[in-house]
């Protein structure tokens, strides 16, 4: 279990928080991109990528449990510290909550879900080949939930960047290199 007072972080927790980052970056991308020009070709692969980053999310909920959360390194006002926290909370709960809402999205409005063709859960759908909901409720409190996150994503992610790269520039601590520093 890692200290409090230790500086250091795993290539596990390194990695996943790379890969989560990218893969939620990337997707908040695609997924605009298709709403706004109505990308369709684009959805089953937003969805697989989708269910995967919620895999790899849970498994680093589940291993930031195990690990406890990493100390700070430099000073910081409280404000500062309060800050930081409240922007991990929303980025780590949002890595859980937006692939979530996707899956109620598509799987109770009748989508189904496929992970690269292979199927996990069957679409429900008519002789016109239109989805019939499995749940509308459901459906549409995830289509509601995935549309309105997206700003506190963006926001927390923004946040995210801007103090890290005040760690790096202004403070001159060693909150970057400690995610990208190679052991």
């Amino acid at each position: 279990m890692m200290s409090h007072l230790q500086q250091t972080l795993s290539s596990t927790t390194k990695i996943l928080h790379i890969v989560i980052a990218i893969g939620m970056m990337s997707l908040l991308a695609i997924g605009i991109y298709m709403t706004e020009f109505e990308a369709f070709a684009l959805y089953d692969l937003h969805k697989s990528f989708g269910a995967i980053l919620l895999i790899l999310a849970l498994t680093r909920v589940m291993w930031r449990i195990k690990e406890g959360w990493p100390s700070t390194i430099g000073n910081m006002s409280k404000v500062q510290h309060m800050a930081a926290k409240t922007i991990h909370w929303i980025l780590i709960i949002s890595t859980i909550l937006y692939p979530v809402s996707g899956l109620m999205m598509s799987i109770g409005g009748g989508h189904g879900l496929a992970i690269f063709d292979l199927e996990i859960v069957t679409a429900t759908m008519d002789a016109a080949g239109e989805a019939i909901p499995v749940n509308g409720f459901i459906g549409d409190l995830g289509y509601n939930i995935h549309g309105f996150i997206k700003y506190f994503v963006i926001g927390a992610i923004v946040v995210h960047v801007i103090g890290a790269l005040k760690h790096h520039v202004i403070d001159k601590d060693e909150t970057i290199k400690r995610m990208f520093s190679v052991k």
